[in-house]
C-alpha cells in the first residue's frame, strides 16, 4: 500500500494545529508571568494556580481520556472474553475515579498550596523517603509516556502506511516542543484543541462505520452473533472478584498519578478543582460512547467482504489495533483520516501530562528539595525544559521495545496503585503513619504482588489465593490479587507505623535508633497560610519544615 498522501497533508495540518496552539499558550505564559509577577516555578508547573473552570474540564479530561482510552475501548468491545460489560465496568471505574478524587482529594490537596502531590511526603516524611516515593511516580510516568505512543504508532502506520517509528518520533518531538515552550499552560491549552479534535473526529465516523455494506446490524450481534462472539461480551461468575478487582484498580490506581493531582492544584480555587472533577466524571462516557460503536460494528463485520481479507483481526492476532482497521477499511478514506486525527489528539493529550508531571516531580522534589535546595528560579526553569526533554527522548526510546511494552504498562499501573495510592490516603489523612510505615507498606505490597504473579508478562505465581487455577500449564489467579496488596501495604502502613510509634514514644526502644524521628514528625499543613502569598514562600516553608523534622 502505497503512502496515504491526503492523510498525511491532515496530519500535517493537525499537528500544525496543536504546536500552534501550544506556542500561543506560552506566549500568554510569559505576559500572564509579568503581570502579575509570579515566579517562573510556579508558572511552568501550576500556571500560576490560574487555571478556571472551563480549561480546567478540558485538561482533568484529557488525564483519562488519551490513546489508550479510545483505542482501548474499541479493543475491548471487539474481544470475545471481554465486550461491552467490561468496558462499562472500565467506563464506571474512570467515573468514580474523578468523583472520589473531588470528594475526597481535591479540597485537601488544593488548599494544602503544594506544588505537587508528593509535598506532603516531604514535609512528614522527610528527603530520603520521598526520592524512593518520587521515583515511583516517575516509573508510572516514564512508562505512561511511551505505552500512548506505541498506539499512534501503530495506527499510522496501518491508515496511512507510515514507518511505525517515524509517526512516532514525530508526534513525541511535537508534544515535547509545546510543553518545553509553555509548560501546563500550553498542555492545558492544547487539551482543549485535542479533546475537541477527539469529540468531532470520532463522531464524524461513527455514521460512516455503521452504514457500511459488510456489517449486521449491531442490534442483532449484541447477543447473537454468526459472524463473532457477541460484543454484549461475557462475565462469568469465577470473573466476579477479577471484575472488582479490576474496578477498584482503575477508580483508585489513577488517584496515584501526579498529573491528575497537578490539575487541582493548577485551579483557580479548591472549589472550582471540585468541579472540573465533577464534570470529567460526566465526559467519560461523552467520549468514549464512539470507540464503543466502532468496536461493537468490528464485531458485526464479515470481514471477508473488505478490503482487509479473509481473515478478521481477532484471527491475525491484530485485535489491539481494531479500531484504525475498521477506519481504513470500512469508511472512506478520507473520513478515516479523521479518526486518525482523534486518535493522535487522544494520545498526545496524555502524552504531555505524563512529560510535565514526570518534570514537576524531578525539578521540585528531587532537585530543588533534595539536591540543590539554593537554586535560582532561572536555574529551576532550565532544569524544568533539561528533563521535559530527557524524559520525553528516554521514554520515546522505550517504544522500541514493542514486546516489553506490556511489562512496562503493567510496572507503571501496578506502581501507581499499590505503592502510591495508599502511602498518598496516609500521608493525608492518617496523623499516624511515619517513615516505618511507609518502609512496611512498600515491601509489603511490592513483595505480595511479585507472589501473586502475572501471566501476561510470565511471572509465575508462587502464592496461590483462592481459586487460582491451573490453565493450560499456567496458574491463573482469579482473587483481586491487586487490591489484596494495595489493601495489604495500607494495613502495613498504619500497623508498622503505630507500632514503631508506641515502642520510641514509650521508650521501649533507645531514641537512638530512632532514624526516622518519629517523636519529632509532624502532619503535612498549608505550605502557606490561608490567603497567603505563593511562589518563593512555598519553597522557603517547605524548607523550613524539612529542616525542623530533620
Amino acid at each position: 500500500m502505497a503512502v496515504n498522501i491526503p492523510g498525511v497533508i491532515a496530519m500535517v495540518f493537525f499537528y500544525l494545529l496543536v504546536l500552534g496552539t501550544g506556542i500561543w499558550a506560552s506566549f500568554k505564559s510569559k505576559r500572564e508571568q509579568k503581570r502579575t509577577a509570579a515566579n517562573g516555578l510556579d508558572m511552568a508547573l501550576l500556571a500560576n494556580r490560574n487555571i478556571n473552570w472551563v480549561v480546567g474540564i478540558f485538561t482533568m479530561s484529557a488525564t483519562c481520556i488519551g490513546g489508550a482510552f479510545i483505542v482501548g475501548t474499541s479493543e475491548m468491545m471487539y474481544t470475545p472474553s471481554m465486550g461491552l460489560k467490561w468496558t462499562i465496568i472500565m467506563f464506571v471505574a474512570y467515573t468514580a475515579s474523578f468523583i472520589i478524587g473531588g470528594l475526597v482529594f481535591a479540597k485537601r490537596i488544593r488548599d494544602g498550596e503544594y506544588m505537587t502531590m508528593l509535598d506532603p511526603f516531604q514535609i512528614k516524611y522527610g528527603n530520603a523517603l520521598t526520592a524512593i516515593q518520587s521515583l515511583a511516580s516517575l516509573i508510572v510516568d516514564t512508562t505512561w509516556f511511551p505505552s500512548t505512543l506505541m498506539g499512534l504508532g501503530a495506527t499510522m502506520s496501518v491508515v496511512l502506511d507510515l514507518p511505525y517509528n517515524l509517526s512516532i518520533w514525530i508526534s513525541s518531538i511535537v508534544v515535547i516542543i509545546y510543553t518545553l515552550l509553555g509548560g501546563l499552560y500550553s498542555v492545558a491549552y492544547t487539551d482543549i484543541i485535542q479533546l475537541i479534535l477527539i469529540f468531532f473526529s470520532l463522531w464524524v465516523c461513527v455514521p460512516f462505520v455503521m452504514m457500511n455494506p459488510y456489517s449486521l446490524d449491531i442490534t442483532q450481534t449484541a447477543m447473537n452473533n454468526t459472524l463473532h462472539a457477541p460484543w454484549i461480551g461475557k462475565l462469568e461468575a469465577k470473573m466476579a472478584w477479577r471484575a472488582i478487582d479490576y474496578f477498584l484498580f482503575l477508580a483508585l490506581g489513577n488517584l496515584g498519578l501526579q498529573a491528575y493531582h497537578q490539575r487541582m492544584l493548577s485551579a483557580t480555587s479548591s472549589s472550582t478543582a471540585q468541579f472540573t472533577c465533577f464534570v470529567a466524571a460526566c465526559c467519560v462516557f461523552v467520549f468514549g460512547t464512539p470507540s464503543i460503536l466502532i468496536g461493537a460494528v468490528a464485531a458485526s463485520t464479515d470481514w471477508n467482504l473488505t478490503s482487509y481479507g479473509s481473515l478478521s483481526p481477532f484471527e491475525r492476532g491484530e485485535t489491539a489495533l481494531v479500531l484504525p482497521i475498521t477506519l481504513q477499511h470500512l469508511t472512506p478514506s478520507y473520513i478515516s483520516v479523521f479518526g486518525i486525527g482523534a486518535i493522535a489528539a487522544a494520545v498526545m493529550s496524555s502524552a504531555d501530562s505524563a512529560l510535565l508531571s514526570a518534570a514537576s516531580v524531578f525539578t521540585y522534589n528531587i532537585y530543588k528539595n533534595i539536591l540543590r535546595q539554593q537554586a535560582s528560579q532561572r536555574e529551576l526553569q532550565w532544569v524544568i525544559r533539561i528533563a521535559v526533554v530527557v524524559v520525553g527522548l528516554a521514554a520515546t526510546a522505550l517504544t522500541n521495545l514493542k514486546n516489553s511494552i506490556i511489562m512496562l504498562w503493567f510496572l507503571g499501573n501496578d506502581v501507581s496503585y499499590i505503592l502510591i495510592f495508599p502511602q498518598l490516603v496516609c500521608v493525608l489523612f492518617f496523623n499516624i503513619s511515619n517513615g516505618y510505615g511507609v518502609v512496611m507498606g512498600w515491601l509489603v505490597g511490592l513483595v505480595l504482588r511479585l507472589l501473586c504473579g502475572e501471566p501476561t508478562i510470565g511471572l509465575p505465581v508462587v502464592l496461590h489465593f483462592p481459586g487460582c487455577t491451573l490453565e493450560d500449564g499456567v496458574y491463573v489467579q482469579y482473587s483481586p490479587v491487586k487490591t489484596i496488596s494495595m489493601l495489604s501495604a495500607f494495613s502495613a502502613i498504619l500497623l508498622f507505623s503505630y507500632l514503631a510509634a508506641l515502642l520510641f514514644n514509650k521508650g521501649l526502644l533507645p531514641a537512638r535508633w530512632d532514624v526516622f524521628k518519629v517523636k519529632g514528625q509532624r502532619s503535612p499543613q498549608p505550605l502557606t497560610p490561608t490567603g497567603g502569598a505563593r511562589g518563593e514562600e512555598n519553597g522557603k516553608f517547605l524548607e523550613m519544615t524539612q529542616q525542623a523534622s530533620e
